[in-house]
C-alpha cells in the first residue's frame, strides 16, 4: 500500500542520513529474503493467536532475553509506523536502525509480520523499562490519515493483542494497552488522535470472548 500523499517519514528522520544510505543498500536483499518467501506461523504457546509471517529483525535492533522469566510481560504498546509496511520491515532489518517492534500489521488486509519473538526485548518504546515489560505492535499508516486504520487492521491487531493479554494475564484496559505517546520520556505522538481506542478495546474483549467459547 502506497502513501496517499508524499511526506517525510518519522522513522527516516529519526534514523538519519547514514542509516538511510545503509537501508537503501540493504533493501533489495531484505526484500528478497523477507518478502518473497512468506513463512506463516503461529507464535509459540499461542492459543488464539492469528497466523503471522516470521520476518526477523536484525539482531542489532533487540535484546535477547528469556521473558517472562527474566522480565514480566505486563503491557502492550500500540504504535503507528509513519512508513509503509514494506519500508518498516526493511528498517527493522537494518542493523543501523536500532529499533524494532515485535509485530507489524499491514493496513490493506491485516496481514501480520512477527519481527522479534516475545521472549526477547524489542527496542520499540524508547524506554528500557517499558521495553522489558511490553509487547510492541506497529500498525501501517500515518497518524494524521485515519484511512490507514482499516477495519481489518483493527480486527487482526485486536485478535493479536487479546491473545497476548490472555497468554500473560494482562488486563485488557487502557492502563495496560497503551499508546507510544504514553510511554514516559517518549517524544512520539502515535497512535494519534484518529486511533479509535474505544472500538479497539471492544474488539480486544470480543476476541477473547470468542476464543473462550
Amino acid at each position: 500500500m502506497e502513501p496517499r500523499h508524499p511526506r517525510p517519514a518519522r522513522r527516516r528522520l529519526i534514523t538519519g542520513a547514514a542509516a538511510l544510505a545503509a537501508s537503501a543498500a540493504l533493501a533489495p536483499l531484505a526484500a528478497s529474503a523477507a518478502l518473497a518467501a512468506p513463512r506463516p506461523r503461529t507464535p509459540r504457546g499461542g492459543d488464539g493467536y492469528p497466523p503471522v509471517e516470521w520476518i526477523p529483525a536484525s539482531k542489532s535492533n533487540f535484546t535477547a532475553a528469556k521473558r517472562p522469566d527474566q522480565y514480566p510481560i505486563e503491557m502492550v504498546v500500540i504504535h503507528v509506523t509513519q512508513e509503509t509496511y514494506e519500508d518498516t520491515l526493511r528498517l527493522f532489518q537494518d542493523s543501523t536502525h536500532k529499533a524494532a517492534a515485535h509485530y507489524v500489521v499491514r493496513s490493506s488486509d491485516g496481514h501480520l509480520a512477527q519481527c522479534v519473538t516475545e521472549r526477547n526485548v524489542a527496542w520499540h518504546a524508547g524506554n528500557w523499562d517499558y521495553n522489558t515489560r511490553s509487547i510492541g505492535i506497529e500498525h501501517e499508516g500515518w497518524i494524521d490519515d485515519p484511512t490507514w486504520f482499516t477495519d481489518v487492521l483493527y480486527e487482526r491487531s485486536a485478535r493479536l493483542t487479546a491473545a497476548v493479554c490472555d497468554r500473560y494475564g494482562i488486563p485488557k484496559d487502557r492502563e495496560h494497552i497503551i499508546g507510544h505517546v504514553e510511554v514516559p520520556g517518549s517524544d512520539h505522538t502515535d497512535p494519534g488522535e484518529y486511533w479509535d481506542w474505544a472500538h479497539y478495546l471492544q474488539l480486544v474483549t470480543e476476541a477473547s470472548w470468542r476464543h473462550r467459547r
